[in-house]
């Protein structure tokens, strides 16, 4: 057996591997535009109402350990705007809505219009910034 060959093998497999990983994660974090398919409305999601411009709804579990920080995010996002709500929605407690709306992994964060339809979906944590575009696209589309 030779030593050094298997050592180069095997640091090649490494780097292999680390590269995909990167470039998947990568790849969940960007924005996904969907098709006006489903409407969210706020009984759906056990709120009382959804926000006047546009709403940023998360989905999380009690075990998602980075959860709490994008939640801490999105809220001050949402806060920063006029008549948009931030609505945190815990999937262990309501596994229907994590099969109805496809979620995989927490957080799922997704942007509704003033009208509760989905226009923008991001699985994992997505960066402020494109949050940010996201909404002031929905936000620019109601015309106010």
């Amino acid at each position: 057996m030779n030593v050094p060959a298997a050592l180069i093998g095997i640091a090649v497999l490494l780097v292999l591997t680390l590269a995909l990983g990167l470039t998947l994660r990568t790849l969940h974090s960007r924005a996904h535009r969907v098709r006006p398919a489903d409407v969210v409305g706020p009984e759906l999601v056990g709120d009382d109402a959804l926000g006047e411009r546009a709403t940023i709804l998360q989905f999380s579990t009690d075990f998602c350990p980075r959860c709490a920080a994008v939640h801490d995010e999105l809220g001050e996002v949402a806060d920063a705007h006029d008549g948009v709500t931030h609505l945190d929605v815990d999937l262990t407690h309501r596994p229907d809505l994590a099969k109805r709306f496809q979620v995989l992994q927490t957080p799922t964060t997704l942007i509704l219009d003033q009208d509760g339809v989905i226009t923008t979906r991001f699985g994992g944590i997505p960066g402020r910034a494109v949050v940010e575009f996201e909404l002031e696209r929905v936000l620019g589309r109601d015309g106010a």
